[in-house]
């Protein structure tokens, strides 16, 4: 029996363009290197460096952009949250059948371009009994070690939990760990539909 559920954020709540972050940094000049880029993103989503450390970086890979071209087009990711989402899972934490955990590898600019942009961003944390963000933990999927705290932090069995996520990279971490998955397809899935494709778990 599901005792506990783990979503993602991006595309499983809020859409993503997983392409328009490159798509309009092309537009500030040559894109070098994008195993570079990674690696600063890398770093970036689990605090090592900060917002403006991380600026500094990309400007010295565009130099000619300047800090708000750079800001832009990195959050060029993010698109709406459709209100559905927020009303699903507004339910679902009314109703305390299960706990619920939000685990999103999510940067300090994007969660201030979320918290200025989407109304209800407060309203939607609240669902949770917890909010993890990879640049707060200091970890970021598809590690096992993000999993691994997640587990021991909150003492919940594998077997009890799902985790949702749309990318498979990560939903195969967890569930080398025995957490029950769901790799979510964003373009003809929705999370409202859980209980009814992951059924056989509820």
């Amino acid at each position: 029996m599901i005792k506990t559920i783990i979503f993602d954020f991006g595309d499983v709540f809020i859409n993503l363009d997983k392409t328009a972050t490159i798509r309009e940094l092309s537009t500030l000049g040559d894109i070098r290197s994008l195993q570079e880029m990674q690696e600063i993103n890398n770093l970036y989503e689990v605090g090592k460096i900060s917002t403006s450390e991380f600026i500094t970086l990309f400007q010295e890979l565009f130099p000619k952009a300047t800090k708000t071209q750079i800001i832009n087009a990195w959050n060029s990711i993010l698109l709406d949250f459709p209100k559905h989402r927020l009303e699903f899972i507004q339910n679902l934490a009314s109703e305390q059948n299960y706990k619920l955990i939000l685990l999103s590898n999510t940067n300090e600019l994007h969660i201030n371009w979320v918290k200025e942009n989407i109304t209800f961003y407060k309203q939607f944390k609240s669902c949770f009994d917890t909010f993890y963000l990879s640049h707060e933990i200091h970890l970021r999927k598809p590690t096992p070690d993000i999993f691994e705290f997640v587990l021991q932090e909150h003492k919940i069995q594998p077997s009890e939990t799902i985790f949702i996520d749309d990318t498979k990279e990560n939903t195969d971490a967890a569930a080398t760990l025995g957490i029950h998955t769901w790799n979510n397809n964003p373009k003809t899935e929705d999370i409202t539909n859980l209980f009814t494709i992951k059924s056989d778990l509820f």
